[in-house]
């Protein structure tokens, strides 16, 4: 297994990480780190207690967004405007909801008081943003994630009342997609995403879409 030094910005590449998909532990979560790790698709994902360890799952799953399924349950929500939107408005306030969302088979949040700091500060950098879903003044659903280049690399999400978080996801493909988003990462599959489009697929055929990606601008989706 690699080990980071704090010294050096540098990832070994994708195709290292063992079969569970952990490629490094180590390092931190500078700005500048987790840029250079969300260019190649590496992503943290650590209890609190343990060393930061670094991940590239394979298969991947993903949405291309123009395979986005919305379902005919999901109509209605949209034709009554049940839910508002808004980006960037309570980026703390999501990620702290997200860490708070009790999870199947997982004990307690790797969304610690580290994470929190480190993608806070990403977000201040204009890398991480979060999606917020309203319902008259209540923030009632939501999530964030890493917009670099052209994709979209989902982190989490949450519901306090049922279907907010599909109801931002949907809304912010459509928006990324009016803007030329070519991928929207959502790491592991999950029923909720696969009800909407999200596919498993290779590690090279992730990275086939990430390595051009890198030639264009960091910073290319407006949110708002």
């Amino acid at each position: 297994m690699h080990w980071l030094s704090v010294d050096s910005l540098q990832f070994p590449h994708p195709k290292y990480a063992d079969a569970d998909g952990l490629l490094a532990i180590g390092g931190d979560l500078s700005v500048e780190r987790l840029v250079l790790a969300y260019r190649w698709g590496i992503f943290p994902w650590f209890n609190p207690e343990d060393p930061i360890l670094w991940w590239h799952p394979d298969p991947r799953f993903v949405l291309f967004p123009h395979q986005l399924k919305v379902s005919k349950s999901m109509r209605p929500y949209f034709n009554q405007r049940k839910f508002s939107v808004t980006y960037n408005r309570a980026f703390p306030a999501v990620m702290a909801a997200c860490g708070g969302v009790d999870r199947p088979g997982q004990d307690g949040t790797w969304i610690s008081e580290d994470m929190l700091t480190a993608y806070t500060a990403l977000h201040e950098a204009g890398y991480a943003h979060s999606v917020e879903v309203w319902q008259d003044d209540a923030l009632v659903g939501g999530l964030y994630g890493v917009a670099i280049g052209r994709v979209f690399f989902g982190e989490s999400m949450f519901s306090l009342v049922s279907n907010a978080s599909k109801f931002g996801f949907i809304t912010l493909v459509q928006h990324l997609t009016a803007q030329g988003c070519q991928l929207i990462d959502c790491q592991q599959g999950t029923q909720h995403l696969i009800s909407m489009g999200a596919v498993g697929i290779s590690r090279k055929a992730f990275l086939d879409v990430l390595i051009p990606n890198q030639a264009v601008p960091l910073k290319q989706f407006v949110f708002g």
